[in-house]
């Protein structure tokens, strides 16, 4: 697991960066992408696929989050 900030810019995209790994993605798709309900399996622009626990949507946020696969990139 890693720790993963969150955040959301004025054009509305979502940021996943990963500080350990000094990277930062743009969230291109999610499982559950619902006020009540958010998360789940992450797709990342580099081709990643992250799993964040479905929460209520919160940003900026930092949570917990685990690799599932990584991209091509």
């Amino acid at each position: 697991m890693a720790k993963v900030m969150l955040r959301e810019n004025d054009e509305g995209k979502i940021f996943f960066y990963v500080a350990k790994k000094d990277m930062e993605e743009i969230i291109s798709s999610l499982e559950f992408d619902t006020e009540e309900k958010w998360g789940g399996n992450v797709n990342l622009t580099n081709g990643d696929v992250w799993y964040i626990k479905p929460e209520p949507k919160k940003l900026p946020n930092e949570v917990e989050a685990k690799i599932v696969t990584r991209g091509d990139n």
